[in-house]
């Protein structure tokens, strides 16, 4: 509520004959019965035809009437009571005028009459300005609350279409003369799909999605907006349209669409104002449809690369059943520096070749060198067959490479024979690999040898063993016996509690083998600190056996 002007405060009230001619605002005093007592040129000049002794409703318009009558009758009720009094605002022509009351004496009342358009004026526009201040930050908090770039796109067109114009087009990046497309009515529906389009069709469009400033709406000449500009829930062609504006979408660094605001031919034109705010909500939509398509490509990238440092899914090789397992050290990375990889023989009774290493470090900086290791023993297989061989020239490449870290490592060289599945095992600075036998004893196979890429020249043993029929040999990283935890977490898992769990697991597939190891090594370490784990199991089949399909030709394995 606006309150009265200064002056006016110690002037007219209680007087009988309050002065007039010099008052600084027009100023009108009306007795009890609605008469006008007198008045100053003011108020003549703003009321036509006001003079003393008419009825003020005669002259004056009905809101300063009927305020006058409820003035009077509250000040009947308590004479001496100003503060009961209460200013009238209402509109004179063009007008808008604030009516402050004072009592004259005689239960008359004194009128000064305040125009306050300009103050109305600023006020709307402080109001409208308000109004888009939280239109703005409702969108950035709701385009910001998804990195998915057609939610996005969604999201724009919907509040564009409810704030902005009676429809909403959103033109997205494409490639060549397809884009994506996205298309919103004020309390319609959204619709999204590829569209081959030519941008020279809509003035402004082409500008837009180069980035360059936006064209005045007077510029564009609705009829020549294409119809696949049009939302089908809009209405039926160009001749629908009253005005359109074509704003860029600007992204960070490159532009991330444009988008076209339709308003029907009975509405007004957007107004200068419109078209800035269009502009400044462009700019919140463009960063955040530009954050959201930065971050599909590079989700999309990081899962092209990811899928080759990730550790294989396996299943059964030519008649053996291998099952792998791997944690990274941190529930928020899926990569580390452990690995594991399974290269099947080319023929039934060639060698599969098993790989399963650690490399020094943990995160992404070895899960990099860790692809590399993989990708060279890729390139080493024909030497597979020579363990010494693949660790030798392994090494050499790891010694010249710029990394300083090194890799421990175990090999298995893994073939059946009958019903066996016979295993020649390396071992290279690595925890040696164990047997669990059918009866529930577990042997460490008799392998050692140097770590990899550490020293110039590398060495280690080679062990031949055999799997009888559900007898399992299992390889693993140091993050399983090296797990930190138990009831104080200050404890070792340790070798022997491993071989305690292994001896529980006789006669199981290699599956749940792998599954019950890394479950209690997990549940040992709780929520302390972790390191990679990996484990590999290599199990021979208890069902497996040859068959011949003709009786007479090389059989193959089956379970």
């Amino acid at each position: 509520m606006v309150s009265s002007p200064e002056p006016l405060s110690s002037r007219g009230v209680g007087l009988a004959h309050p002065p007039a001619q010099h008052d600084p605002y027009p100023q009108v005093t009306v007795d009890a019965a609605g008469l006008v007592v007198s008045c100053n040129d003011g108020a003549t000049a703003l009321l036509g035809g006001l003079r003393g002794g008419i009825r003020l409703a005669d002259a004056a318009p009905a809101w300063l009437t009927d305020a006058h009558a409820a003035t009077v009758s509250r000040s009947a009720a308590a004479p001496d009571r100003n503060d009961l009094l209460e200013p009238a605002r209402g509109p004179l022509g063009e007008h808008s005028v604030q009516a402050f009351p004072g009592l004259a004496g005689d239960g008359a009342v004194t009128w000064w009459l305040v125009d306050d358009s300009d103050l109305r004026f600023v006020q709307a526009q402080l109001d409208s300005e308000r109004s888009r201040s939280r239109v703005l930050q409702d969108i950035s908090s709701e385009l910001l609350s998804s990195l998915n770039s057609q939610r996005c796109m969604e999201v724009t067109a919907q509040m564009a279409a409810q704030h902005l114009a009676d429809a909403a087009v959103i033109v997205g990046v494409g490639g060549g003369r397809h884009h994506p497309v996205t298309w919103a009515t004020t309390g319609g529906s959204v619709q999204q799909r590829q569209v081959s389009i030519d941008a020279q069709e809509l003035p402004g469009l082409a500008e837009a999605l180069a980035g360059f400033p936006p064209v005045p709406s007077r510029w564009i000449d609705p009829r020549q907006v294409p119809g696949w500009a049009i939302p089908e829930e809009f209405g039926d062609g160009p001749a629908c349209i009253g005005s359109v504006v074509v704003v860029p979408l600007p992204g960070h660094g490159l532009p991330a669409g444009a988008i076209v605001l339709l308003r029907r031919s009975e509405e007004a034109a957007f107004t200068p104002a419109e078209e800035t705010f269009a502009r400044l909500f462009a700019a919140r939509a463009g960063a955040a449809l530009s954050a959201a398509r930065i971050y599909a490509e590079q989700s999309h990238i990081t899962d092209v690369l990811m899928r080759d440092l990730l550790p294989p899914s396996l299943e059964q090789v030519r008649g053996i059943d291998f099952s792998g397992r791997y944690r990274a050290s941190s529930s928020t990375d899926r990569i580390g520096g452990d690995f594991y990889d399974v290269h099947p023989a080319d023929t039934d009774d060639g060698e599969t070749f098993v790989v399963l290493g650690d490399v020094c470090g943990k995160g992404l900086e070895a899960a990099v060198l860790t692809g590399k290791i993989r990708n060279t023993i890729q390139a080493l297989l024909p030497f597979a067959a020579d363990h010494g061989r693949v660790l030798t020239l392994l090494n050499g490449a790891l010694m010249s490479s710029h990394h300083t870290r090194f890799a421990t490592m175990a090999f298995a060289s893994v073939s059946r024979a009958g019903n066996r599945v016979r295993l020649r095992l390396t071992s290279a600075g690595h925890p040696s690999p164990l047997i669990i036998r059918a009866d529930g004893r577990v042997e460490e196979a008799a392998t050692r040898g140097t770590l990899i890429g550490a020293l110039p020249e590398v060495c280690a043993t080679t062990v031949a063993v055999d799997l009888m029929p559900g007898e399992t040999c299992l390889l693993y990283s140091d993050g399983i016996t090296e797990a930190h935890g138990g009831p104080l977490g200050d404890s070792i898992f340790g070798e022997q509690r491993l071989h305690d769990v292994l001896a529980g697991c006789a006669g199981l597939p290699a599956e749940a083998v792998t599954e019950r190891v890394q479950m209690v090594a997990t549940q040992w370490v709780d929520d302390g600190p972790k390191d990679d784990m990996a484990l590999l199991a290599i199990t021979a089949p208890r069902s497996a056996h040859l068959t011949a399909v003709d009786g007479h030709t090389r059989g193959r394995f089956t379970a």
